[in-house]
């Protein structure tokens, strides 16, 4: 939609345009607090109203030398005045910090895009550091953009220099300055972020009162210099009644986690040890103990996993978090989860790898770990969240999972959902399901039998530890059916074998009917599962627009797949299945299905763009 001029408000010194949707990236060095004014930038416009999705870039180096390509920090946001799935593909502002932020991200802003830089940090040093051999600003080879040179630094210093600061202190609230702009060229609020600048720095109220007025003083500057040809406004979006929060994918795992507990009525307890881009879960976690929830950081991931079958085992829910290479140390502990069969949640944000790989970056690479990466004949429930906000109902139906069927459950989430952000419906306490916890309290006159299982879902019984009568055997050698004793039966081996992977298959029949996004049969399908989500949605929107009959399946349930899948892919001509990984999860519908699922692979620790989806079903369709 092209922006339309509205007449000029009365407190505006410029006209103003409404626009329905704008994209910015801010990016500098990674101490230049990028990530501070983007989640500020983020938190500003929820409460203006508009839908927004979020993109932060960090570097993994953790002191990269300041100036270079390596410790570039990038966080993008995209708002809107309707239902909105992506942070947009390329920026409609960049504001760049220095040489470094200009060279590592120019190449995505369109021609006619808007360029902010600060025209301080572009001194020789800082220009040979990003490998430019001219200044750019001078030679010329920006005047494809709208280019705004303007000396934040400088101006900076000057509006605090009643201030006694040092010029470093100074220059740190640098990024405030900036952040006050880009408040005023699309008329965010100001007061969530002074109220957030006052709790931040209360213990030393004069960098709180300075980076204020750095914020005001961005704000200011534009209004009276009038920098910018207009301003612009992002009318709110329409959204359900209910009250919001702006919420990221890890916030919403341990919420949805620690609700599922409330529900069940049993304490939870999380062993983790800290891994990018998981840590934070633990961090959220630590903060719920009045909610009966106990946090334990582990020595290393295999004491992590450990405790919290220890946990389990003696009643509570056990949960532990990780990324790729934990989940891999954490395998043998799960394999003896599946042996004594006790809940347990495994959430395992997922990063680029292999090895050390991309700590930073996302990817969904870790899905036949998740599916197969145990030894022997080891199946256990796998889930996939979507968004940031569906990590709490992921979180919390993988409890309501692991306590139904008494086994380990793995939800799958990565980088991108980590730590985007986007509005989130808070659920109110009565809608939530309760959920039933059937612990054996009585023998009833005879042997405690621990395998004795639930008719309906092969679940076995569940004794707390300590109860009369009701002592049992737990490890990992193979179990004698019903009575738990330890066996080395062959028959019994393979009877135990097939019980642990129907009971695992029956978790299919809870699944409702999977939903297909458009026509139920046609030319083409697009699969997604995971964070490929918000590209996808925003694929079709163009897609129909064009008038492409394309309809679109998402799966949070990876295993046992739904029991419907492989009828809804046998009615469409064509399965396109973009995932970030060298198709995994296509590799396993070609086995199960026999449908030549069509790879869409992208593994460059960065998320996919509905420009790219587009173009490839344009592509395939002609």
């Amino acid at each position: 939609m092209q922006p339309e001029t509205d007449p000029r408000p009365p407190d505006a010194a410029q006209a103003v345009e409404t626009t329905d949707r704008v994209v910015i990236r801010f990016a500098g060095d990674s101490g230049d607090g990028i990530q501070i004014i983007g989640n500020q930038y983020t938190s500003a416009t929820a409460v203006a109203g508009n839908d927004l999705a979020t993109l932060p870039d960090f570097p993994a180096e953790i002191r990269a030398p300041a100036g270079t390509l390596p410790g570039v920090s990038g966080f993008q946001i995209s708002f809107s005045s309707f239902d909105i799935h992506t942070p947009g593909d390329v920026p409609d502002v960049l504001v760049a910090m220095n040489p470094a932020a200009l060279k590592t991200n120019i190449a995505d802003l369109p021609a006619g895009g808007m360029l902010v830089v600060n025209t301080n940090a572009f001194e020789k040093g800082n220009l040979q550091k990003a490998g430019y051999e001219k200044n750019p600003l001078e030679d010329g080879s920006l005047a494809n953009f709208r280019l705004f040179a303007i000396p934040i630094t400088d101006l900076t210093r000057k509006a605090l220099a009643e201030f006694d600061l040092s010029v470093k202190e100074k220059d740190r609230c640098k990024n405030f300055f900036a952040l006050g702009m880009m408040f005023y060229l699309y008329q965010r609020p100001l007061d969530v972020t002074l109220r957030w600048i006052e709790e931040k720095f209360k213990k030393t109220p004069v960098l709180a009162e300075a980076n204020r007025t750095a914020l005001r003083g961005g704000f200011a500057y534009c209004d009276a210099a009038e920098i910018f040809p207009h301003v612009f406004r992002v009318k709110p979006a329409p959204f359900q009644e209910g009250t919001y929060r702006n919420i990221m994918g890890n916030s919403a795992l341990a919420l949805g986690l620690t609700a599922a507990a409330r529900q069940a009525g049993l304490p939870v307890f999380l062993g983790s040890y800290p891994i990018t881009p998981a840590s934070t879960i633990l961090h959220e976690m630590s903060a719920f103990k009045e909610h009966g929830v106990i946090t334990f950081q582990a020595e290393d991931e295999i004491a992590a996993i450990s405790s919290a079958i220890g946990a389990s085992f003696a009643g509570a829910i056990g949960a532990t978090s990780t990324s790729g290479p934990g989940l891999a140390l954490k395998g043998e502990a799960l394999g003896l989860a599946v042996m004594v069969e006790l809940p347990l949640v495994v959430f395992d944000v997922q990063r680029g790898g292999p090895s050390t790989g991309l700590p930073t970056k996302t990817e969904q690479a870790d899905l036949l770990q998740a599916l197969f990466g145990r030894n022997s004949e080891a199946p256990i429930p796998v889930l996939a969240a979507s968004t940031p906000g569906d990590c709490f109902e992921t979180a919390f139906e993988a409890t309501q999972i692991a306590l139904r069927y008494m086994t380990p459950v793995l939800v799958l989430s990565d980088g991108y959902l980590a730590s985007g952000a986007e509005p989130w419906r808070i659920p109110k306490a009565s809608d939530l399901p309760a959920i039933p916890v059937r612990f054996v309290t009585d023998a009833k006159g005879g042997p405690f039998l621990p395998y004795l299982r639930d008719p309906e879902t092969l679940a076995r019984n569940w004794a707390v530890p300590g109860t009369a009568d009701l002592e049992h055997r737990v490890g990992g050698l193979e179990k004698e059916d019903v009575t738990g004793n330890v066996s080395y039966d062959p028959i019994n081996h393979e009877k135990m074998v097939k019980l642990r992977a129907e009971k695992v298959a029956r978790i299919a029949q809870d699944f409702p009917p999977t939903a297909i996004d458009g026509p139920e049969s046609g030319p083409l399908l697009i699969v997604g599962w995971g964070s490929t989500k918000g590209a996808i949605k925003g694929a079709l929107r163009r897609l129909r627009e064009q008038g492409r009959e394309v309809s679109h399946v998402h799966l949070r349930h990876l295993n046992p797949l739904p029991r419907d899948l492989g009828e809804i892919l046998h009615r469409f001509d064509r399965v396109l299945l973009p995932e970030m990984n060298l198709g995994q999860l296509a590799f396993v519908l070609r086995g199960r299905y026999l449908v030549d699922v069509i790879s869409y692979a992208k593994v460059q620790g960065q998320p996919f763009r509905s420009s790219e989806i587009v173009a490839r079903v344009r592509q395939l369709m002609g």
